[in-house]
């Protein structure tokens, strides 16, 4: 039996030279980017909002009022685009014990030493630091916002209690955009990965190297034949 937490579905081996791994299909590549480009148009919108020496920011939306109206909206937009992409994920993103191998291990994985670290599944600890991370700053980001949100929300939370979502909102934007800064860095620094994200798959090679063991149950699933 194969562990559901190692193959998804979609998740395939097809035999040639290179060898080609399916690791994303065409709906979840588009849901990333949908959360993507809605992650990077909150923080621009957000940050056109948060201080006045970055108000020009928001000719980008249209002006100020447009930008006050449609951030919100983009939020909810990203809330929604992430948690589809969470309920597919979140199996493959649970930790196990190599994961606190793999990071104790931290110089070889600054050098790329892949053959010092231990066989991997989908995900790296790394990755699901940034899964859980934005999981928890998306939350935190939806309900602090609902409270800030005077248009619909106005009469339902007192202003002191919107003073202090608009600290946690605050707070929580920031650390979301820094941890989305470390994904993108993680994801250029590491050759290979963004064509997952771009063709929704990998080779042979690259899954050998990053994600061995996922690779072998790949390849376990195939010998074994479709499951009944």
């Amino acid at each position: 039996m194969i562990d559901d937490s190692l193959v998804q579905p979609g998740d395939a081996v097809h035999p040639g030279k290179p060898v080609i791994v399916d690791r994303y299909g065409p709906g979840a590549r588009i849901n990333h980017w949908i959360t993507a480009t809605s992650l990077i148009l909150l923080a621009l919108s957000g940050l056109a909002l948060f201080h006045p020496s970055l108000f020009f920011l928001t000719a980008l939306f249209g002006g100020g009022q447009v930008t006050r109206t449609i951030h919100p909206w983009i939020g909810v937009v990203l809330f929604i685009s992430f948690f589809v992409f969470f309920f597919q994920l979140w199996r493959a993103n649970l930790w196990v014990r190599n994961d606190f191998v793999w990071l104790s291990r931290f110089t070889d994985i600054i050098k790329q030493n892949e053959d010092r670290l231990p066989e991997l599944g989908k995900y790296n600890a790394g990755q699901k630091f940034i899964f859980w991370s934005m999981t928890g700053l998306i939350l935190v980001l939806i309900v602090s916002g609902i409270g800030i949100w005077d248009q619909y929300f106005g009469e339902a939370t007192a202003i002191e209690t919107k003073r202090y979502a608009m600290l946690v909102h605050a707070i929580a934007a920031v650390l979301i955009i820094c941890v989305f800064i470390l994904h993108v860095y993680a994801g250029i620094w590491t050759r290979g990965t963004l064509r997952a994200m771009t063709r929704g798959s990998v080779t042979g090679g690259w899954a050998w190297r990053h994600h061995r063991k996922w690779l072998r149950a790949l390849a376990s699933q195939r010998k074994a034949g479709p499951a009944e």
